[in-house]
């Protein structure tokens, strides 16, 4: 059987404990207990999302050091940016708090590294054991790349899922700001979550003021911080760069929105870590999704590069 390639055919790590890298890959295949009542188990279905990633990322392998008009330049600003892939996080069925224990304790170690975190999910549950691994590395302002809020305190009585994550982060000492960019029509957010978003600082942005606004000047809303987490759940972009989502709604964040977003976001402090959640593989329309979301990271990781954080 063939061996699924590491993201840009980038060298394997097979033991985080040895890692020496700039940027971690790894895939997270994680998804919230809930049940969801559709014909496919969509969240079920993100769990194939870093293997798709990985596949598609290889179309970009042999053009890396090529002129890329969206840097106008070397993607990487010349520099030897070491990136290793760590493979998916084995994750033992059935017990839900031992998954999130390892998900943790994989970004902490990673994060002792010295290395930054980009991690394939998995639902957008994912990022809540994530952000607790950073309780040394703080204060990191939150941003939420999103068509909705997230900040239910439970759904189905289940407080660590795909629609608390936001909630969750607002309750981290380490977390001390929060963006949500992308926000537009209805979705999980009931008036209460909305003031509670709210009480709790967060700035939101809905995707209209960002079609409207432009990039910079909705940056200027960007808290101060020392560190960026940014968070992506794929309904946060627009289908016609996603469809392999579990909710496609009209009007999302573009390419160049996006790719410009943590530009800015690049300039203004250093980059924690990235998760890119909800790619529905099975949902997807000629691999669009896994496509642009691999070469979406590989903007995240030059704009990295271009603000002088790694390499």
């Amino acid at each position: 059987m063939n061996q699924i390639p590491t993201f840009v055919e980038a060298p394997r790590c097979e033991s985080l404990e040895d890692l020496d890298a700039d940027v971690a890959i790894i895939g997270i295949p994680y998804k919230s207990p809930y049940e969801v009542s559709v014909p496919l188990d969509a969240m079920a279905g993100t769990l194939s999302a870093p293997e798709a990633l990985r596949k598609q990322s290889v179309v970009y392998t042999h053009s890396l050091r090529h002129y890329d008009f969206d840097f106008d330049g070397d993607l990487f600003a010349g520099r030897d940016v070491r990136i290793a892939d760590c493979g998916d996080l084995v994750l033992e069925p059935g017990s839900v708090e031992k998954q999130l224990q390892a998900i943790t304790q994989a970004i902490r170690t990673i994060l002792l590294r010295g290395a930054v975190p980009i991690v394939l999910g998995g639902d957008h549950g994912t990022p809540i054991p994530i952000l607790r691994a950073y309780e040394n590395h703080g204060p990191i302002c939150v941003v939420q790349i999103d068509a909705h809020l997230d900040f239910r305190d439970e759904r189905q009585g289940y407080k660590d899922g795909f629609s608390s994550q936001m909630r969750r982060a607002a309750e981290m000492a380490w977390v001390q700001a929060m963006m949500q960019i992308g926000l537009r029509g209805v979705g999980s957010g009931r008036q209460e979550e909305y003031e509670e978003a709210r009480k709790h600082g967060s700035v939101m942005v809905r995707a209209q003021e960002l079609h409207q606004l432009g990039v910079e000047q909705v940056l200027q809303r960007l808290p101060e911080a020392d560190g960026y987490y940014i968070t992506i759940d794929s309904d946060g972009l627009d289908p016609s760069i996603a469809p392999g989502v579990y909710y496609p709604s009209p009007g999302g964040v573009d390419y160049f929105e996006m790719t410009d977003l943590v530009k800015g976001i690049a300039k203004r402090g250093a980059i924690a870590g990235i998760d890119f959640c909800e790619v529905v593989p099975d949902l997807d329309v000629r691999n669009l999704t896994s496509i642009f979301a691999a070469r979406l990271i590989l903007n995240f990781i030059g704009a990295m590069a271009h603000s002088g954080q790694i390499g």
